[in-house]
């Protein structure tokens, strides 16, 4: 094992994958390390589904360099597979079957699976275990998913979109189960449309445009880096309220308060947020 497989369980390369004349991953660089969280974020087809497929053996490339937990996904045998797990879009199971049925039934696909009554309570569905899969909530369906792609006990776990159509409450549960899997040490590469989720998950994320890595880095540190500046409100004298966006918030809050004498009516500054960061990354930002 060399020092780089030690680090990263991911490492891509200027990946290409085209589908005739539309280019869905153009040239795209990705690392992640063992043992964190990484969000990858991106508008629709931007890439980012084609790019699990091909991080998981489903889909072939066009070009690049891949190396997923040490192998080329489009070598990978069947011990290599048994190391990935992968929760998709719309993955379902059976729907006659019961919990407890399915979960066994897939455990017996891996040489070294997670006992399935651990698994089950892990994803909280142990009062559902003996319920057929039909009479399961959507929540509660796509905790089985994540049962069903951590039953082998992988190393990695690719969730794409996974809380698509959660009701608020439902999907802060299922941030609980990641950072449960996370804390196990399990790595895991996460897609996700929603930047409250991306924020309280991930240690890393990638911004994902047109196929290509456009920034990455820590929540906090993008908002640093691509912010474009604090946002200085206030009320004037006469009642109209104004506003600033300037990098230096507290030089315009000082010349306010000379300028008032004293307390500032309406004052609020608010920072960028990741999803003005996001917008403006790709394009979408709207103009002020």
């Amino acid at each position: 094992m060399t020092d780089t497989d030690t680090e990263f369980a991911v490492r891509v390369r200027g990946l290409r994958k085209r589908y005739g004349d539309v280019t869905a991953v153009d040239g795209l660089d990705l690392d992640i390390r063992h043992g964190e969280v990484f969000g990858v974020l991106g508008p629709n087809g931007a890439g980012k589904s084609t790019t699990v497929e091909i991080l998981q053996g489903h889909r072939s490339r066009d070009a690049g360099e891949v190396s997923v937990l040490g192998a080329d996904p489009a070598e990978g045998g069947g011990s290599w597979r048994a190391r990935v797990g992968i929760v998709w879009q719309d993955e379902s199971a059976p729907a006659e079957l019961t919990v407890r049925e399915t979960v066994r039934h897939f455990a017996r696909y891996y040489p070294s699976p997670r006992d399935p009554e651990e698994t089950i309570a892990l994803v909280g569905l142990a009062e559902k275990a003996d319920s057929r899969i039909k009479a399961l909530s959507g929540g509660q369906r796509r905790r089985l998913d994540v049962a069903l792609g951590v039953i082998g006990g992988p190393e990695l776990l690719l969730l794409d979109e996974p809380t698509t159509g959660f009701d608020p409450a439902a999907r802060r549960q299922f941030w609980e189960l990641i950072r449960r899997l996370a804390a196990e040490g399990t790595t895991i590469l996460l897609t996700t449309h929603y930047l409250e989720e991306a924020e309280a998950l991930a240690d890393r994320l990638a911004v994902v445009s047109a196929g290509r890595v456009v920034a990455e880095g820590p929540p906090g540190r993008l908002r640093d880096e691509h912010g474009s500046g604090a946002t200085v409100s206030w009320t004037e004298a006469d009642g109209s309220p104004r506003s600033e966006v300037t990098a230096t918030p507290t030089r315009t809050v000082a010349a306010l308060m000379a300028r008032f004498d004293g307390e500032i009516p309406g004052l609020a500054i608010g920072r960028p947020t990741l999803e003005d960061v996001y917008l403006r990354l790709t394009g979408q930002e709207v103009a002020r």
